[in-house]
């Protein structure tokens, strides 16, 4: 029999705040984390606004306990992993099988830019240390390491919804008795290749953004790190803390319909969502909240509200997109967005939907637009579409 799974432990580091702690009480307070560009090096720097976190890497070394020449991804991993566990207060972690399903979808480019500036000038140039964690796994080991786990480590990198997919792939690890705990989300760090991929395709905003706005103009890049950690029944009962919430539901699939546009009916995010409330045996009617995907670009933001028209109409749950704050983290959103969204269960929160003024044409739905408290909030879902169609969403919910 299929068991349940719990969410026991939350670690979130973002452009809003270091800790969980610190990004609730941006939210609430509405205190945005988009910026002018600080530590990134680029020639956009005075173009675009992005999500910073704002520590460099010699603050981000001391705080993960990692050296400072590993990538900046690791550090904003480990960060977010490790008040994660901590904050799970399993006293028996290392005696249980556990796994570490970690999402990112940079890897250590951020070092490796640095080593080939230097070896394009001079092949005799650069660090060889900065290339040898390039790729996307090499992260997810570096941290597993450092937190213990052997069991059982993955990387996912499924675009914007990797951490999502992690968070989906952790719960069935659990349900099929293969595992009993799984930290599982998601890392990015801004990089110079990131940044000029998304000015390429002309979606980036160089104000901060405004998703789900009509005049909605692009998004803001971000980077951070996400991670929740998923318990068994048996190990939720074990623990002398309050947990956070079930998750209920998960569903991926794929439109298949472009390599970077989501299809203008919303195909896959529809199916994303029916398939999450089938998972959790719920009615559309059952959703308080919705933690959007909403990355305020025209066709993301088009193409997530034909679906959710589609699916809730007429009666439309609150929604809001918490990226006019962090910004969008790709490969860590999902992760990132999964933690404030079992804080939202927990606690009976609504986030607001920052610099939103003029509805969408033709819809009977807009987002939230302040913070609020719901204490009768049961259930929320989270969606997260990434590039080629591949779109996922989660649903958590009250204990």
């Amino acid at each position: 029999m299929l068991q349940p799974v719990f969410i026991a432990g939350v670690g979130v580091i973002s452009a809003i705040g270091n800790t969980a702690a610190q990004n609730l009480l941006s939210l609430e307070r509405a205190e945005t984390g988009i910026a002018a560009i600080k530590y990134l090096e680029t020639e956009h720097r005075d173009e675009f606004p992005v999500g910073e976190v704002k520590l460099n890497n010699d603050e981000l070394a001391e705080l993960s306990g990692l050296n400072v020449n590993t990538s900046r991804t690791a550090m904003l991993s480990s960060i977010a992993a490790q008040e994660a566990l901590a904050d799970a207060g399993i006293n028996n972690f290392a005696g249980l099988r556990s796994g570490f399903i970690s999402a990112n979808s940079v890897g250590g480019m951020d070092k490796t830019e640095g080593f080939f500036r230097k070896f394009l000038s001079d092949n005799t140039k650069g660090r060889l240390r900065n290339v040898v964690n390039h790729e996307c796994g090499a992260v997810t080991n570096l941290v597993a390491d450092q937190l213990g786990i052997r069991h059982y480590v993955s990387t996912i990198s499924t675009a914007c919804s990797s951490s999502a997919n992690a968070i989906m792939y952790g719960a069935r690890l659990i349900k099929n008795n293969m595992l009993d705990v799984v930290i599982a989300g998601g890392t990015d760090a801004l990089t110079r290749f990131t940044l000029n991929g998304f000015n390429t395709l002309m979606i980036l905003d160089q104000q901060p953004c405004q998703p789900f706005d009509a005049n909605r103009r692009g998004l803001n890049l971000g980077e951070g790190a996400g991670y929740v950690v998923l318990v068994s029944e048996r190990i939720a009962m074990s623990l002398k803390k309050e947990l956070y919430c079930t998750l209920s539901g998960y569903y991926n699939a794929n439109d298949a319909y472009h390599q970077t546009a989501s299809s203008p009916e919303g195909t896959g995010s529809l199916l994303a969502m029916e398939g999450a409330l089938k998972k959790s045996n719920l009615l559309p009617s059952d959703i308080g909240y919705i933690n959007l995907h909403g990355t305020g670009t025209q066709n993301n933001d088009s193409s997530e509200s034909a679906a959710i028209n589609k699916l809730f109409h007429p009666r439309f749950p609150k929604m809001s997109s918490t990226k006019a704050f962090t910004g969008h983290t790709l490969g860590a959103s999902g992760g990132i967005e999964a933690v404030f969204s079992a804080l939202a269960v927990q606690r009976g929160l609504v986030y607001p939907n920052l610099r939103f003024e003029t509805p969408m044409e033709g819809l009977s739905f807009a987002p939230e637009t302040s913070f609020s408290k719901q204490p009768g909030l049961r259930h929320v879902l989270s969606n997260s579409f990434g590039f080629g169609g591949n779109c996922s969403s989660l649903i958590f919910s009250k204990l």
